[in-house]
This record gives structure tokens, C-alpha cells and sequence, in this order.
């Protein structure tokens, strides 16, 4: 499409917008002539015609006028967003409130566009604004259809308005949006949105899964949007640890949500293995998970594999001292009983895990060559410990 080569006298169209007999109609009628001639550089001109409008919108008596003035503030909106005309920030803003679909005074593609042109603007100062807007829409579930529809195109004007924007306080609102209770199309479009407003949401995924007021379900989808970014392996390690720490710090009788838990502490393990300790409290929790299930009446060795292995990978003097804990006692209990399979399926994992540290702790050496040399385990007991000890360069 050609762009108009020259300037029009943007006199006349002034005059015509604000002939005192001009009507609503008419006035929609100038501002399609002037947008099918796409002119360009005349934010100026479209912030004066959304002040006209802003100023006559009072006078609208019908449904059919309420259409009229949607169309027209549609067509100013974008102008204004493709010129970025900040200094129309502010009735840009009072559109959104004008035009608002919350109080039912619009079909919702007014202000859906007010709100993505202050995006598009770079309206900063309104970006708290913004934010509670999103958030209200994100609090007001709608179970009516119409109501359902106007609220989700204010919706998209604010996911597309943060995004433009780019600031990291706009991922949270925007992920409750992924999660919220929209429509399948508004979720994807929000979810899409997330990585282009904020490249490490670490801190602020971290602080939805330890905030208590939010259910599972949600926290266990925050750390699986961690692991979809781009952020950077120390990032993502530390909401690892801040996953592993909540699977178990918050207590709920609903055994839906404590099924959740369970999966987000398996897998903020598995990303532990290969990620890496963030801080001392990651010790701390895989030895309470490893406990939970190693003296439990019905264990659950993944989990327990999934804890020695991530140890053994990590490899840490920390995490090699757990190891040993958890070997001696095994080794404890071998001696004095109860001995069955819980203990001879958990030892066969436990010792190749120490052999792949590289560990030279002469007290590992002592307890494996203990192991291997005792009569009272099995030979393939004792196998497994050579294995381990062979690995370790002895």
C-alpha cells in the first residue's frame, strides 16, 4: 500500500471534525477518509480529534452513536500508537476510563485499542495503572457470555499495552492472565507475551510460589513457566530451590493439591541435578525428602533416586557428606536389621552415586572398603561397593 505522498490540509479536516453541526457520523467519516489516505505525521491532529471526541461522548444517546464513537476513538487510537504521540498519554488514559468495559459502557475495542496505544506510546507513568486494570479484569471471572467477550477485549488492549512497555512488574498480571479464566485464544496471547516482557522473571516467579495465598496449581505452573524462559541457569537454580522449599512448606488437607506438590518437588529436583545448588536450603530439603521416603511404609523409590541422583551429579562436598549419611545408615542397619528390599533397592542406587562424585574423602574410601569386605552383606552387595570404589580411582 502507498503511503499519501503529501501532506493534506489537515485544516480542513479539523474544521470538519469540529463543525459545531457535525455529527457523530460525520465525524466518523472524516477520520476514515483521513486514515484510508495514510497519512503519516500528524499525531498532533489525532490527539486533538480523541480531545473532540472525549469532549462530545456525553452527548450520546443511542446504541447506534455508541457505535459510531467506538469506531472513531478505534480509528484515533491507532493513529496515535503508530505516530507514538506520547504526549497524548493522558487522554489516552481517560479514553480507557471513558470507554471503560468494566462499568458497561462499551463493547470493549475502544478502550482494548486506548490501552494497547499507551503501549505503543510509551505511556511509562501509566504502567501502575495499567497493571491494576489487568489485575481487576483477572480478579472479575465472567460467567456471561457478552460480559465475557467486552472484558476479554479490555484484556488483550493490557497484555499488548505491558508488552509494549517491557517492564518486569507487567509479568505477573500478565501470567495470572495465562492462567486466569479466559478464553483458550486470550491465554495463549498472554502466555506468548511473558518471554517478550521480561527475559529473567526469575525474582518475580520466586515470589509467586512462596506467596500463600496462591493455590498449587498455580505456583507448580510458575515454575514450569521458569523453565520455559531465557533466563539464565543461576536464575532458574534459584526458583528451583524456592520450588523444593515450597513442595514443603505449604501444608494442605487437599490430596488433588498435595499430588502437585509432590510433581513440582520432582521435578524442581530433576532441574537441581542439572542445574545446581542455588543455596543451603536445597541440602536441607533433599535430605527431608529422602527421609520422608526412605522411612516411609510405602516408599516411593523414584523420588528416592531422584534425591541420590541429584546429589551424586551435584557432587558438592555438601552434598557427598548427605550421600554418606544416607549410606551409613543403610550400612547401620545391616548390621542390626531390619534388612529387606527397601534397603537393598535404595543401597544399589546410593553406590554408584557415590562413585560418579570423584570424591577422595578418605571416610567415604573407609565406609565403601567396609562395605565391600563385610560378611554379612551379600556378594552382590559387596560388588556394587567395589563398583563404586573402582570409580573413585581406588
Amino acid at each position: 500500500m502507498t503511503l499519501f505522498a503529501q501532506t493534506p490540509n489537515m485544516d480542513f479536516f479539523r474544521s470538519e471534525l469540529n463543525r459545531p453541526q457535525a455529527t457523530h457520523a460525520d465525524r466518523l467519516a472524516t477520520l476514515e477518509t483521513l486514515r484510508d489516505l495514510e497519512v503519516t505525521g500528524i499525531g498532533d491532529f489525532y490527539h486533538e480529534a480523541l480531545r473532540t471526541l472525549l469532549s462530545v461522548e456525553p452527548n450520546i444517546t443511542s446504541i447506534n452513536e455508541r457505535d459510531v464513537m467506538d469506531r472513531s476513538i478505534i480509528i484515533v487510537a491507532q493513529g496515535l500508537g503508530q505516530e507514538a504521540y506520547l504526549e497524548a498519554a493522558a487522554d489516552l488514559w481517560q479514553a480507557v476510563l471513558t470507554f471503560d468495559v468494566i462499568r458497561d459502557t462499551s463493547q470493549g475495542l475502544a478502550m482494548q485499542e486506548a490501552l494497547s496505544a499507551l503501549g505503543q506510546i510509551g505511556a511509562q507513568e501509566y504502567l501502575p495503572h495499567i497493571i491494576q486494570r489487568l489485575n481487576d479484569f483477572n480478579a472479575l471471572a465472567q460467567s456471561d457470555l457478552e460480559t465475557r467477550r467486552r472484558h476479554q477485549r479490555g484484556v488483550v488492549g493490557a497484555i499488548n499495552a505491558l508488552t509494549a512497555l517491557g517492564e518486569p512488574e507487567g509479568f505477573r498480571p500478565v501470567f495470572f492472565a495465562a492462567n486466569g479464566w479466559y478464553d483458550s485464544s486470550i491465554r495463549a496471547m498472554a502466555s506468548t507475551a511473558l518471554p517478550n516482557i521480561v527475559e529473567d522473571p526469575g525474582e518475580i516467579i520466586a515470589e509467586i510460589i512462596r506467596d500463600p495465598s496462591i493455590t498449587p496449581p498455580i505456583k507448580y505452573e510458575a515454575w514450569r513457566e521458569m523453565l520455559r524462559t531465557r533466563a539464565p541457569d543461576e536464575s532458574k537454580a534459584m526458583v528451583a530451590s524456592v520450588a523444593l522449599a515450597t513442595s514443603w512448606n505449604y501444608m494442605t488437607p487437599n490430596v488433588a493439591w498435595q499430588t502437585i506438590l509432590n510433581d513440582m518437588r520432582m521435578s524442581a529436583i530433576d532441574n537441581i541435578r542439572v542445574l545446581g545448588v542455588h543455596d543451603e536450603s536445597v541440602y536441607t530439603n533433599l535430605a527431608r525428602t529422602y527421609t520422608s521416603q526412605a522411612t516411609s511404609n510405602t516408599p516411593n523409590y523414584d523420588m528416592i533416586t531422584r534425591v541420590i541422583n541429584a546429589l551424586g551429579t551435584v557432587a558438592t562436598d555438601e552434598a557427598v557428606d548427605l550421600l554418606m549419611q544416607f549410606l551409613q545408615q543403610l550400612h547401620d542397619r545391616r548390621q542390626v536389621g531390619p534388612w529387606g528390599q527397601r534397603e537393598r533397592a535404595i543401597l544399589q542406587t546410593i553406590l554408584p552415586a557415590l562413585g560418579n562424585t570423584g570424591s577422595q574423602n578418605m571416610d567415604l574410601r573407609m565406609l565403601l572398603t567396609t562395605i565391600e569386605r563385610a560378611s554379612y552383606y551379600t556378594g552382590a552387595e559387596q560388588g556394587w561397593a567395589r563398583n563404586a570404589l573402582r570409580a573413585l580411582g581406588y
